[in-house]
């Protein structure tokens, strides 16, 4: 269903071939960044105007003459410099509105062209517990394949477990040394790593440490019976410490495989990068060295097999891409780990180009997670803050706050809202964010309900709800919802068509989101969405419109933003309440 952005976009297409012959270029159509220039805007002639040799204000105003003939929905105009700004009419809005307002879908069509998409997202370590640095990766990937379910993708989430690494021989040894059966099944995850951390230490001051918790790696790699038995008993009790986890956050995989599985078919990967002639032996080592076709790789070899026959993680990387191809037919592969990984990554894009492998690999890297010191987030002991402990402690945050302002409230229904609002305010704090970039958290700032929050987003779908019920109360609305409501109308209330504006720009910000894996795109849409809606209320009467047709116009625009905050908080993760 078409948007005026859509129809703006169409006509450059057209303008572009029929007027210009160029059939190349694909207008970029966005939003302006000051409304007092107009609705949309575009910088085609900008992009032209070199190849055709013209001035780009020229251009432009030849651009807006073609395009503004004729036009019932938009009147383009020229800026200053070059510029083309779009101004969309009341009623071309209202149109585009009605044609959409009954679709469950909200207007935005699946892709035509579903790609195969796997996602690698959180993948700790086995036998650690998971802790803050483990939040951006999860809960990023999860909206990832949230956004791409829903365009039409056939998505992959694939939790790729660290569970065949270096720690397990820690892990062993000290299992070993000082089991206690006990303690693993009371709290497998904190006992497992206390071991590991253990033994780590005194691994550090005696040498003769360090090489039996070797030994108990190397004896695991090849198969020894006894390490395989304790090492599938640590496996299972972590995944089932790791499931609570991702039940909280409401994150879901559909393949947890680890290095483990992995791990048979290192041997063949480096011998077929040997054979082939994209890995040499050098000083003992295997290595691949990359050509000048890769030059920021020129002095930065990637090693695949030490001089003592170990593997490493690059190796698995190969063989799980190599996998990945094979097994699943993936199209597009995302990484979603954090921005100290970003060599790795060069490192194993550029050997799958050597290798032919041509599909689309991206690296979504994010920053870190900071103090109020501005340094990473870390307990007053100076240690990591367990994922854990920090999920309780946003559900008891919001808890206080809940049972102070709604002691109406079941202790129940308290705990179920506590649950939504905290998790939900964590996660929004974080994908509010520019994924890139590093970020102060704030407990009070992320259960604030003033601001960028989910808490504000949350009471504005609350207060739409309660809207609707009334409503629903007094016989408008029936078994299809409120879009079956009919209305006529020949004026509109200058926040009605800001209102109508922003539900209109969803699809685009969606659109946007998942192209740039960047979710923030979506945040700040439902945050100014939310604003709008606000204003619209102070100074749009919905049931206590002064006709019948206004109250019934107001009804749909409070339906239809109610399910576009709906659907978005949905696509990020969180539980969109109905009462708060």
């Amino acid at each position: 269903m078409k948007i005026p952005q859509d129809w703006i976009f169409e006509k450059l297409k057209e303008t572009l071939s029929e007027k210009f012959g160029q059939t190349d270029y694909i207008p970029l159509v966005e939003p302006c960044s000051n409304p007092s220039f107009g609705d949309y805007q575009t910088n085609i002639a900008f992009l032209m105007a070199g190849q055709l040799k013209e001035n780009p204000r020229k251009l432009a105003e030849e651009f807006a003459r073609i395009i503004g003939e004729n036009s019932v929905t938009f009147y383009p105009e020229v800026g200053g410099n070059g510029f083309i700004n779009f101004r969309v009419k009341p009623k071309a809005y209202l149109n585009a509105f009605l044609a959409i307002r009954s679709d469950p879908r909200l207007g935005i069509e699946q892709t035509k062209e579903p790609q195969t998409i796997v996602i690698d997202f959180s993948s700790p370590n086995i036998a650690k517990e998971l802790h803050v640095g483990h939040l951006r990766s999860t809960i990023l990937g999860d909206v990832l394949r949230r956004l791409n379910l829903f365009l039409g993708h056939r998505v992959i989430a694939d939790n790729h477990l660290g569970d065949w690494g270096t720690q397990f021989g820690m892990v062993l040894l000290g299992y070993k040394k000082y089991g206690n059966r006990l303690a693993l099944a009371e709290k497998p995850l904190e006992y497992l790593e206390g071991l590991y951390v253990r033994i780590q230490k005194e691994a550090k001051e005696s040498e003769r440490i360090k090489e039996e918790a070797k030994r108990e790696l190397q004896k695991l790699q090849s198969g020894d019976s006894e390490n395989l038995k304790l090492w599938d008993v640590f496996v299972h009790a972590s995944l089932k410490e790791l499931d609570k986890i991702y039940q909280k956050l409401n994150v879901k995989f559909d393949y947890s495989l680890g290095e483990s599985v992995y791990n048979p078919m290192l041997p063949g990967v480096v011998e077929e990068l040997l054979q082939k002639g994209i890995a040499r032996y050098s000083e003992g080592a295997v290595c691949v060295f990359f050509n000048k076709d890769f030059p920021a790789l020129a002095d930065k070899p990637m090693i695949i097999q030490k001089t003592d026959g170990a593997y490493l993680y690059a190796t698995t990387d190969i063989a799980t891409l190599l996998f990945r191809l094979s097994n699943w037919q993936a199209q597009r592969i995302i990484y979603v780990t954090d921005s100290r990984q970003k060599l790795h990554f060069q490192q194993l894009f550029a050997l799958a180009r050597l290798l032919g492998i041509d599909i689309q690999l991206e690296h979504v890297s994010f920053g870190s997670i900071l103090g109020e010191d501005k340094k990473p987030l870390k307990t007053r002991e100076g240690t990591s803050i367990k994922l854990r402990e920090l999920l309780e402690e946003a559900v008891n945050r919001a808890y206080q706050i809940i049972d102070e302002k709604r002691k109406d409230l079941s202790e129940d229904r308290k705990k179920e809202i506590a649950n939504a609002v905290g998790i939900g305010a964590l996660k929004y704090a974080d994908l509010s964010q520019n994924r890139i970039l590093d970020y102060i958290f704030s407990w009070e700032k992320l259960l604030s309900l003033e601001g960028n929050t989910a808490p504000y987003l949350l009471n504005a779908h609350v207060r739409i709800c309660s809207i609707l019920r009334k409503a629903a109360s007094s016989g408008y609305g029936s078994s299809l919802g409120f879009t079956s409501l009919k209305f006529e109308t020949d004026t509109l209330h200058p926040q009605e068509i800001e209102l109508m504006k922003a539900v209109l720009s969803f699809k685009y910000s969606l659109f946007l989101a998942a192209k740039e894996n960047s979710p923030h795109h979506l945040c700040n849409y439902l945050y100014n969405l939310a604003k709008v809606f606000h204003k619209f209320y102070e100074q749009c009467p919905v049931l206590g419109a002064s006709t019948e047709s206004s109250k019934q116009l107001r009804l749909a625009f409070c339906d239809f933003t109610q399910r576009t905050l709906s659907l978005g908080l949905e696509l990020l993760g969180i539980e969109p309440l109905k009462e708060m």
